[in-house]
């Protein structure tokens, strides 16, 4: 079967990596994730990854942590390195050949980013996670997901979530909520759904990078969207 896409860059959030924990990472996910990913690098799919920090620090509130702002993000930069090198771990240990990348130097633990070398990794089948954001405070991991899908000419941003989709409420909390197969960015807006934060959204908008909502934690998911299945909510002009 022919792919969909030749090059995705998939999200996946700090939390989703905690599984049924309450902090830090199960192994368990760690092991589906790499698994599913393994399912499509083996059908000669380019992968890249962008992994939050959440499951260990979320340094947003000032007022709450007393942690200047600017501190705090460095302090989640770190955290996604932490998940980077876990989900690097776990990836090989299934046989997948892969490379960390840190928008934050820190040369004993991952490759600078280097636009180029990022696209020759991915042309030589190796999944390439970066980590750090966008070495800068006040971005999120969305932006930075967004900015490094547009940097390596990404097909798709693939954005693995807890729920199977976009819904206009938290289906988590209203049990009528209605879930939408497909979306433009202008009827995303209009709708103030939060599919991104407004600078990662904005940011794909300009550079027509199609987004795929979608519930990462069900396995077979990620080859089945890989396939041009009609799963999950697809963002685009």
């Amino acid at each position: 079967m022919t792919p969909k896409y030749k090059r995705i860059l998939l999200k996946l959030s700090g939390e989703s990596l905690m599984g049924e924990k309450s902090y830090g990472m199960d192994p368990q996910m760690l092991a589906q994730y790499a698994h599913d990913i393994k399912s499509i690098i083996d059908m000669g799919v380019q992968v890249a990854l962008v992994i939050g920090g959440g499951n260990i620090y979320r340094g947003m509130n000032e007022k709450e942590t007393g942690i200047e702002r600017a501190q705090g993000d460095y302090m989640g930069m770190l955290a996604t390195v932490i998940n980077g090198i876990a989900m690097q771990s776990m990836l090989e240990k299934v046989g997948v050949q892969t490379r960390l990348q840190s928008a934050i130097k820190m040369d004993q633990v991952a490759e600078p980013f280097i636009r180029r070398r990022a696209i020759r990794h991915l042309e030589k089948g190796r999944v390439v996670i970066f980590g750090a954001g966008t070495g800068n405070p006040y971005f999120t991991t969305d932006t930075a997901g967004s900015l490094r899908a547009v940097e390596i000419n990404a097909d798709a941003i693939l954005k693995g979530t807890r729920v199977d989709g976009i819904y206009d409420s938290d289906p988590e909390k209203n049990p009528n909520a209605v879930k939408f197969d497909n979306l433009t960015f202008g009827e995303a807006i209009s709708k103030n759904l939060k599919v991104m934060d407004m600078t990662a959204f904005t940011l794909c908008q300009e550079n027509k990078m199609p987004i795929v909502v979608f519930d990462m934690n069900t396995s077979g998911n990620l080859k089945e969207i890989v396939c041009g299945g009609a799963i999950g909510t697809v963002v685009k002009d």
